[in-house]
């Protein structure tokens, strides 16, 4: 076992993957953009949820602990079409209020209103997170029996299996470092080499970048996020490529016998 960042401490490893994945960013109602990688609000939250904390609970001790994403498979970007209408035909409101509290209609009058949602397609994540032993653990078996529906991001985008990858004692670092490559297999397929290079963002109190997904409630009405420093850099990790030297590639044609 490698020795731990501070005494009595752990890491827990998750593997983010799904058809479809969405962290949030810039979102209002007319566009819910996505972040290239899950946020600590993204991961944060669905720790919350596998724990059982209702939006209301204080999410302080999770918030404390140290996150690291690797992108195993970066995926590509999905633009979904919306469109939003009401049911019974009328005219959509606006959010505006007249001084009896109902709401305006649109002028002119606007029936369907398009909206636009993005997704990250077939991408898949290793996410580390560092923190007290007693607390990761709590979160790893609450992995494992959720006590709220999981979701990458968006509550649409549920996770494939496996989730949880497991505890370590190592660094963060070092554990990101070791876990094995998490691509799918229709991606391997086309990998060549012995080893490859993944784009690596981890909470750095040094780092020279400076985000803000770091969640102060989940509370509907009183949703807000902080800033965090983090430092981007790459791991090296093996492909499991037997001979990466090898001429030999795969001929679509040879199954029809040419």
């Amino acid at each position: 076992m490698m020795a731990s960042e501070e005494p009595d401490q752990a890491v827990l490893v998750l593997r983010l993957a799904g058809p479809l994945q969405s962290w949030g960013r810039h979102s209002t109602f007319h566009r819910h953009d996505t972040h290239s990688e899950p946020t600590k609000s993204g991961v944060i939250g669905l720790l919350a949820a596998a724990a059982g904390r209702p939006r209301e609970a204080d999410i302080t001790d999770l918030c404390d602990l140290r996150l690291g994403v690797r992108a195993d498979q970066p995926g590509s970007l999905l633009r979904d079409y919306h469109t939003v209408s009401d049911y019974r035909g009328r005219p959509l409101p606006t959010a505006t209020r007249t001084a009896k509290g109902t709401q305006k209609p649109t002028a002119p009058t606007k029936y369907t209103h398009v909206t636009q949602r993005y997704y990250l397609q077939d991408a898949v994540f290793v996410a580390a997170v560092a923190g007290p032993r007693p607390l990761i653990s709590s979160l790893a078996e609450a992995v494992r029996n959720p006590g709220f529906p999981l979701a990458l991001g968006r509550r649409a985008c549920v996770p494939t299996q496996p989730l949880l990858l497991g505890v370590d004692d190592g660094p963060l670092e070092d554990v990101l470092s070791a876990v094995p490559w998490q691509a799918t297999d229709h991606v391997k397929r086309h990998v060549h080499v012995a080893a490859i290079d993944l784009a690596t963002t981890v909470g750095d109190q040094h780092g020279d970048d400076v985000v803000n997904d770091v969640p102060v409630s989940f509370n509907f009405a009183d949703r807000r996020l902080t800033t965090r420093r983090v430092r981007h850099t790459w791991i090296t990790v093996e492909t499991g490529v037997k001979d990466a030297h090898s001429t030999e590639h795969h001929d679509p044609f040879t199954l029809l016998g040419w």
